[in-house]
């Protein structure tokens, strides 16, 4: 292997020398010098928002503040029954701290575990140490895989290569000689080497970058845009309908000044769908809970909204399909070659590759290193080139140079051995060629014309739950395709034996431009020999047909797809870059978790949905009433105790269980769209039902106590239109959700009959007439809403 000191490296902003960087390292005193001078990478690793943070999102909000200041006013006019909206607001945001900072123990615990650790050299010693615990001129060992944590400048390199591609968007990988510079975000895609630190902490911009981009948010996502959207609008509604109801009831004034102002605050409160933002964040902390209990670590919150909307999952094959190991199972020699030799030439070439993939791991545990050989200059393997090779001074003082990779990609068509590869792919087996060059391995056609000399023969380990993963996507109407950078006819071969059908396609032979390619990832299923950069271009092929992509791996040569992936989702053990822009990491390394992912995700927006229908039909008769009440010039026939006991029964703890219920129907787009189309014509019947029922009970109840009568009997119609609603939305029905229903309606039947809870919400039923036609318009808007929601189901379909 090739070992080079630096003498004087170029700092990668400034070129001027800096001083060499001993090859041991920085010494214990020498470390413990920095980090008493704060020279030491202290960027916090935020994997979600602090508690401070949490307390402010949840209490200073929009509504809070115009509630709260209505809450004030409530608790010097009226009794203290008008005031509950105020306890329950102080509730639910405690509950929505609570949540989320459970679900930031979580994350933060699972952060910890899938923590990339570098390993630096101190003291002659290499070890690994957190990200935080790097100082000033320490001097980093990177391998294929890792991911460049902090800036620095190379003191050896042995066949380095690093893609700068998530900073400069370049694909191509950079060749790394000694004093070259390394830039935090970058990683290692072939070969391997040291670099010394030149900047630590808030002084490596990358850094900054990199930690910005994989920190855990809330935002981006279509259920919380499409919710902000709608609370936008909500406000523009509320402002001119408010000032109108202000106005109406101080200029009506018939029962005193304080009951008029009580009045106002029933019109205003309810238009104010407070609880809406509440359970879509205590939805999606809960979630991420549960995932977290599953070991998966979702480091980007929508990850489980987008996951949900996924139509289209692009599974690797090596670590997805199979597990990471290998084993040898056959050695053919070719040529006349003897198998003895060929196994000293398989030791060395194990030998001379310090961070072996798992291919060359079960050549090394096949056959040991023979110390007759010594390794003069090394190619380390590379997603692009297919293949690794190194040249040797054998015992007798020959020098030999060798190649290990694809036999199609070494071979020419028609070459004899490709005969047998391709009998044994179709096996499903893996084959590597071994070849003799006779070029210099320096030489960029060292592959041309090269002499075979054995086939090695390695049989991959199918991850028992492939099977009945690929087969819940299948039932889910999610499409499943195998990119692999293997051969295609042996990913097929595995796909096959995980129950994955379709036909396969050597990436080879793809046609070029991006209308080509998604025809043909319509029409193939398995894909191999695909380069790094022909699975970003099928990525994005396939989001040019209007998919939604969902990109799973654990190598090197998987970041730049999972990085324009939708959703990028990683393996616990992948290479430290894959897990840095992959949006979940899957900590138990196990393909199963995925269809839990994907339930979380199809539970939280189909509830949430449903939920914000509920909400929002409240927001609509509120503000319908309200209008309806300035133009009639009457009073507002609710006191804030009405509401709030409606809101509580028909939407505030029916919404609680049915956002956390099973739901498993796949997440459609237009939030927005989708839930104004029933929110609104369902909160229109619910005003008018209850507007007629109130202006008839003015006609018919006559004295000083009618008012309470009145309202009364409007109550009696909004609420029984309100859990015709929640009746709607809580289809299809199971014992618990006819049990929640059932559970909610015998509640107001006790409020109604039980004289302490009549006083306490001054509700009481007056006579047998107008609660006998109360009911009748309910069942009217009842059959309405029916009617209504199955038109729009057909003139508006989702």
């Amino acid at each position: 292997m090739t070992h080079i000191d630096a003498g004087a490296e170029l700092d990668p902003v400034h070129p001027v020398p800096v001083p060499a960087v001993r090859a041991t390292g920085l010494t214990a005193a020498e470390v413990a010098e920095r980090v008493a001078r704060g020279q030491v990478n202290d960027v916090p690793a935020r994997s979600s928002r602090s508690l401070p943070d949490i307390v402010r999102a949840n209490v200073f909000t929009r509504f809070n503040a115009i509630i709260g200041v209505l809450w004030l006013v409530m608790l010097f006019v009226a009794p203290i029954q008008d005031s509950l909206f105020g306890f329950v607001i102080l509730a639910n945001t405690g509950i929505g701290i609570i949540q989320e900072w459970r679900a930031k123990k979580t994350l933060d615990s699972l952060a910890v575990i899938g923590e990339s650790r570098p390993t630096v050299r101190r003291d002659g010693t290499a070890a690994e140490v957190g990200t935080s615990e790097i100082v000033l001129d320490d001097l980093i060992e990177i391998g294929p895989g890792d991911k460049v944590v902090v800036d620095g400048v190379c003191v050896e390199t042995d066949g380095l290569e690093i893609d700068e591609s998530l900073l400069t968007g370049e694909a191509d990988p950079v060749v790394k000689r000694p004093g070259d510079p390394v830039m935090s975000g970058s990683f290692v895609v072939a070969g391997g080497g040291a670099f010394k630190v030149v900047r630590v902490g808030r002084e490596a911009y990358a850094a900054q970058l990199a930690e910005e981009a994989s920190r855990f948010t809330l935002v981006h996502s279509e259920l919380r845009t499409g919710i902000s959207t709608i609370l936008k609008y909500v406000t523009w509604m509320m402002i001119p309908t408010a000032i109108g109801l202000v106005i109406s009831q101080l200029v009506v004034q018939q029962h005193g000044l304080k009951d008029s102002i009580a009045r106002t605050v029933g019109g205003i409160v309810p238009m104010v769908p407070e609880g809406l933002v509440l359970l879509t964040s205590v939805a999606f902390a809960i979630g991420v809970i549960r995932l977290g209990r599953k070991q998966c670590l979702v480091q980007e919150l929508p990850a489980i909204e987008g996951l949900a909307r996924v139509d289209t999952v692009c599974l690797d094959k090596t670590g997805t399909l199979t597990e990471g190991g290998m084993d040898v199972t056959e050695l053919r020699s070719l040529d006349g070659y003897d198998e003895t030799y060929v196994g000293k030439v398989l030791g060395a070439l194990g030998e001379s590759d310090p961070r072996p993939n798992a291919s060359l791991q079960a050549i090394i545990d096949a056959y040991p290193d023979s110390e007759e050989w010594r390794c003069v200059e090394s190619l380390p393997f590379s997603s692009a080139r297919k293949y690794s090779g190194a040249t040797f001074s054998e015992g007798n003082g020959e020098s030999s140079t060798w190649l290990l990779g694809a036999p199609d990609v070494l071979l020419p068509a028609g070459a004899p051995a490709l005969a047998d590869t391709g009998r044994l792919n179709e096996r499903g087996l893996r084959v590597l060629l071994l070849a003799r060059a006779a070029r210099d391995l320096d030489d960029p056609e060292v592959s041309r014309t090269v002499a075979p000399a054995a086939l090695v023969v390695l049989e991959q380990r199918l991850r028992p739950d492939a099977a009945d993963t690929l087969r819940y996507f299948a039932e889910q109407n999610v499409r499943a395709k195998v990119i692999s950078g293997d051969n295609a006819v042996s990913v097929g071969a595995v796909a096959a034996k995980v129950g994955l059908t379709g036909s396969t396609v050597d990436a080879r032979r793809l046609p070029e431009g991006t209308e080509g390619m998604a025809r043909a990832l319509d029409d193939g299923t398995v894909f191999g020999r695909v380069t790094p950069q022909q699975k970003r271009e099928m990525v994005g092929a396939l989001q040019s047909r209007g998919h939604t992509v969902a990109m799973t791996g654990d190598g090197v040569n998987d970041v730049l797809a999972l990085k324009d992936a939708d959703i990028g989702v990683s393996m616990g053990s992948g290479s430290e870059a894959s897990r840095a822009v992959a949006q979940i990491v899957l900590l138990n390394n196990s393909f199963a978790t995925l269809p839990s992912v994907v339930a979380e995700g199809r539970r939280v927006i189909g509830n949430i949905t449903r939920v914000a229908t509920l909400f929002l039909v409240k927001t609509v008769y509120s503000v319908l009433l309200a209008l309806l009440v300035v133009c009639w010039r009457v009073e507002y026939p609710f006191l804030p105790r009405h509401l709030t006991l409606l809101s509580t029964l028909t939407i505030g703890v029916p919404a609680f269980f049915l956002a956390l219920a099973p739901n498993t129907e796949r997440a459609r787009p237009h939030f927005v769209r989708r839930v104004m189309r029933y929110s609104v014509p369902g909160g229109v019947v619910a005003a008018v039902a209850t507007f007629v029922t109130y202006l008839l009970a003015r006609d018919y109840y006559t004295g000083p106590d009618s008012l309470d009568a009145e309202t009364s009997a409007a109550t009696l119609t909004l609420f029984l239109v309100s859990m015709w609603v929640l009746a709607i939305i809580a289809r299809p029905y199971t014992w618990w959700r006819v049990t929640l229903v059932a559970a909610m309606g015998l509640a107001f039947v006790l409020v109604l009959v039980v004289p302490g809870l009549q006083r306490f919400f001054a509700l009481k039923l007056v006579g047998a007439t107008m609660p006998w036609v109360a009911v009748a318009i309910s069942a009217v808007a009842a059959v309405a809403l029916e009617f209504l929601w199955k038109w729009v189901d057909r003139r508006f379909p989702a």
